[in-house]
């Protein structure tokens, strides 16, 4: 691994992290994890390979990506505190969320350091999956659902909670005209 796969990979663990203390729900909560993923899809994600079974990997891994990223959003508390909403990860939400990074960055060592590339070549052949770019791409995928899905649950669940916040509208008294 790079310094900056390992510097984007922490970065990303930190930003859950950070949500462990309860902070105010802002813009900057949504917009420096969509940044960091948007960064590593730039830089990452060069193409979608589409033969073989390079789709059904990718869709899978993606998929394990949305499932987490809903479950860290639906374990995050959101509570209404002086007119604001604040946040904090749960601890459910954090090592979901450090599951899925965790076993993006393992993978990745263990076939570059750790002797795993001839046991992944051989999986690949066996499963018609046709190039390492579509590895790269599934766990690329997988980071970024995992983000935007606990980014947008965070959000639909904020967007309730705000709700609640608002005051009703007066209502306007009935007149009594029985008198």
């Amino acid at each position: 691994m790079t310094a900056t796969e390992w510097i984007t990979d922490i970065a990303l663990v930190l930003v859950v992290f950070r949500q462990l203390r309860e902070g105010r729900l802002d813009r900057k909560t949504f917009l420096v994890p969509l940044g960091i993923v948007a960064f590593v899809a730039y830089s990452y994600l060069d193409s979608v390979p589409t033969d073989g079974n390079d789709l059904p990997l990718i869709a899978a891994l993606a998929g394990v990506g949305a499932a987490l990223g809903v479950a860290g959003g639906v374990f995050t508390r959101i509570r209404a505190l002086g007119g604001h909403l604040m946040i904090k990860a749960g601890a459910v939400s954090a090592v979901l969320w450090v599951l899925g990074m965790g076993a993006r960055m393992g993978f990745q060592v263990w076939v570059e350091h750790g002797g795993g590339a001839d046991d992944v070549a051989r999986f690949s052949i066996a499963h018609h999956i046709t190039t390492d770019q579509a590895w790269v791409a599934a766990f690329v995928l997988m980071a970024v659902t995992e983000v935007v899905t606990r980014v947008a649950t965070i959000h639909l669940r904020s967007r309730t909670r705000a709700r609640s916040l608002t005051p009703a509208a007066p209502v306007a008294p009935v007149l009594d005209r029985t008198a």
